[in-house]
Formats: C-alpha cells, structure tokens, sequence
C-alpha cells in the first residue's frame, strides 16, 4: 500500500506561516515605533537649534536697533552742531557790519531828533523816537535814504507831541539794511 500522510500538515504550515507573519508584522512594527522615536527627536533637536538661532538673531537686532537709534541721536547732534557753527559763523561775519550799521545810524540822526527805542528784525530796522518837528523827521529819512547801510526808509506813524515843543512829533520809522537785502537777494537766486 502507498504511504498516506495523515498528518495536518497543512495546518502545521499555516501556524507556522502565520508565526512568521506576526513576527515579521512585530519586526515591523517595532521598526516604524523607532523610526518614528528617531525622526521626533531629530525634529525636535532641529526646533530647539532654530530657536537658538532665532534667539540669538533676536538679541542681535536688538542690539542694532540700539545702535540705530544712537547712530541717529548722534546725526541729530551733528545737526544741531552744524547749524551752530553756521549760525556763530554767520555772527562772526556781519559782527564788523553791525557796527558800522549802528555807527551810520548814529551819523544819520540830525540834531533835534532823537531815539528811544530801536529794534532789528530780520533785514530791517525799527526805530521810534521824537523829533522838535517834522522836518527833523524828514532831514532823519533823507540822510538814511543817502547812506550806504539804508534803503527805503518808510515811516509809519506820526503823531503831535508837546512835550518838543509846539512843533514835536513822536514817529516809527523801519528802514531796510541794504548788506542784508544784498545777501537776502543773493541767498534765494
């Protein structure tokens, strides 16, 4: 008689073929658990870098803005500055002009006129005095129309006073300083 195998094998493979695939389905699976430990520890290790970078970027900005902000306190200084020297220079130049200003004013004043307030305002001078009569007034407009310092002389107010005499008046009179109507024409072309 042939030799029949009773025995189940068959069944014997299957729980073998399935021990492999549970095992292999393990292997697997603790595979995918350690890649998946590995790739969350690398991303959180590269997280943590770019926050020191971003940390440190941020401190250094910080850092620079400061510098910026100096930087621009010091450019404002240096304006300031500048403006002081021009101005100061400025006064260095026109000190010789003041004087001789003045002293031609002092020149222009005919006797029996007289000044009691004077003032400079850009360019041009305000003067309020008396004078024993008008015609002192005018004597006092055509000598500062004729100097070399003056120009249009306008006189703005006159008013009677007794205090010169019958013919005394009280006057404001504003005259142009020609140096500086000069320079004033040259500085806007």
């Amino acid at each position: 008689m042939s030799q029949i195998n009773l025995l189940p094998w068959r069944e014997e493979a299957r729980e073998q073929s399935k021990k492999e695939y549970l095992s292999l389905l393990g292997a697997v699976a603790l595979g995918a658990v350690v890649l998946l430990f590995a790739w969350i520890s690398f991303a959180a290790a590269s997280l943590d870098n770019q926050k020191q970078r971003n940390a440190y970027l941020e401190s250094n900005i910080a850092e620079m803005d400061k510098k910026v902000i100096e930087i621009s306190d010091l450019k404002n200084k240096k304006e300031e500055m500048i403006s002081r020297m021009r101005v100061i220079q400025d006064l260095q130049g026109t000190r010789s002009d003041i004087v001789k200003i003045f002293d031609e004013l002092v020149r222009s004043i005919p006797e029996g006129a007289y000044l009691s307030t004077l003032d400079r305002e850009a360019g041009a001078v305000k003067m309020a005095g008396f004078a024993e009569s008008n015609n002192r007034i005018s004597a006092l407009m055509r000598n500062l129309d004729k100097s070399a310092n003056y120009q249009n002389s306008n006189l703005a107010k006159v008013e009677q006073d007794d205090r010169m005499g019958s013919q005394g008046s009280l006057f404001n009179l504003q005259i142009e300083i020609e140096s500086q109507a000069a320079s004033d024409e040259v500085g806007s072309q």
